[in-house]
């Protein structure tokens, strides 16, 4: 198998397109390889297009991380579903070694990136992607640059606990790069274990609970430079399934759990304990899914109020409960809520001055963002749209409202982690880091 690397920028602020790195291992493709594939992605409408095309002779396969396209080429038979690990492999690494995965981050550090290239890929043959192998090789330093955050974790402190601001580990902490052999004197000796959920739900215009999963994994970055094992334990009460609820307090159920090939099982069945001897960089040690259950409430309850003012103006008055514990906080709250197609202008009345509104044309939607949301606080919002030609039927335009954000401290399912040990133990010289946080995928409130 062999294939030709493009990295390409989906949000350049030269021109969309515009490739980031290039590497032709054969010499086999035209020179316009690249221009093709981007001129097949654009073609195509919506935003997920196929992970295999074909032009001609050539084939692409592609990932989308970070805002860019991992792009491999090949005009033989290969196998697409191992091309697409070694992309994801690949900007996996690029994340490592670069700290952040970005269009900024690629382009500071393009020397790097090639010099990883040429390690993992020889003549369009994979060598290796291990991260122990390859930073004996490495030589290029990383130069960093502060990162877009998805996830505000700067208020999260060691083991979820509340914490002095003093002692909390910056959103930034776990974004910087590995270090290299020749560079391990520097930095601090950090592993942070991240449990991420992400919730997708559906609640009816009667506020029935229709549907509800859940999918999680905890994730690993470690920045030691030795730690022969590392043993992770969790919730006593978690149970696979549910024929296998167990302990005495409450249960904390998923229905599926995969784990990563080096993780070793054999404490987990009977104390619940995962034991690896983790890399250097990020890896994800454990993945498990909820599915048509929710073991508490949705953390938001929206009582909508749509009517037909005088003349052409709409009414939609939302009053959105944070059903939250109420030392949690959601954060980067949108509530998105589609309008008649006709719509032209928008009023509003928000019950705060944080918030903000605006009537996206383009979309014909209403975009209401709430920067922080109190857990058991109330917001409301009324929306004052200006419909020409508005009738009966321009009502049913309106909805279904979605919702996107980020839960800092909170997991949906409850899984917590009791205790992280290391070994060998060096006191004072390493640190242990445990955050959670949950994130819609898909949140759906029909009106």
């Amino acid at each position: 198998m062999w294939f030709q690397i493009k990295i390409k920028s989906s949000l350049c602020p030269v021109y969309p397109g515009d490739h980031l790195i290039y590497k032709d291992y054969r010499g086999e493709a035209d020179k316009d390889a690249v221009s093709i594939f981007y001129e097949m992605v654009t073609a195509l409408s919506g935003d997920q297009p196929p992970v295999v095309m074909s032009h001609k002779d050539l084939n692409f396969i592609h990932v989308r991380q970070g805002g860019l396209y991992w792009v491999a080429s090949t005009k033989t038979d290969a196998s697409p579903f191992t091309i697409i690990e070694f992309l994801n492999r690949l900007a996996a690494l690029t994340k490592d070694y670069c700290g952040s995965l970005c269009e900024k981050s690629v382009r500071m550090n393009f020397a790097l990136i090639y010099e990883l290239l040429d390690e993992m890929v020889d003549y369009g043959y994979i060598q290796t992607t291990s991260t122990d192998i390859l930073k004996n090789f490495i030589q290029t330093e990383a130069v960093t640059s502060k990162p877009f955050s998805l996830f505000d974790l700067s208020n999260v402190g060691l083991f979820g606990a509340e914490t002095q601001q003093s002692k909390v580990a910056p959103s930034a902490a776990a974004t910087r790069p590995i270090m290299s052999h020749r560079s391990e004197q520097g930095g601090k000796n950090e592993i942070f274990v991240d449990v991420v959920e992400r919730i997708s739900v559906v609640i009816g215009s009667n506020g029935v609970l229709m549907k509800a999963d859940v999918e999680g994994e905890i994730r690993v970055k470690c920045y030691l430079p030795t730690c022969s094992e590392m043993r992770i334990g969790l919730n006593e009460e978690f149970s696979i399934g549910k024929s296998q609820l167990r302990g005495y307090g409450m249960a904390v159920r998923v229905d599926e759990c995969s784990f990563h090939q080096a993780v070793k099982l054999d404490e987990f069945d009977t104390y619940r304990i995962l034991k690896v001897c983790p890399s250097q960089g990020e890896q994800t040690l454990m993945q498990y899914q909820l599915s048509d259950e929710l073991p508490c409430a949705p953390p938001f309850r929206l009582f909508p109020t749509v009517e037909k003012d005088y003349g052409n103006r709409l009414l939609i008055f939302l009053k959105l409960r944070c059903d939250l514990p109420p030392k949690s906080t959601a954060l980067n709250v949108s509530v998105t809520v589609p309008v008649p197609k006709s719509s032209l202008s928008l009023s509003q009345e928000l019950s705060s001055p944080d918030q903000t509104a605006d009537l996206q044309l383009k979309n014909k939607a209403i975009l209401w963002s709430i920067p922080r949301f109190p857990g058991g606080a109330q917001l409301s919002a009324l929306f004052k749209v200006e419909v020409p030609g508005l009738s009966s039927a321009s009502l049913l335009e309106v909805g279904p409202v979605s919702m996107s954000f980020e839960l800092p401290k909170h997991t949906c399912t409850g899984l917590q982690i009791r205790f992280l040990r290391l070994s060998p133990t060096h006191p004072g010289l390493s640190q242990r880091w445990v955050r959670y946080v949950t994130h819609s995928d898909s949140y759906t409130i029909r009106i």
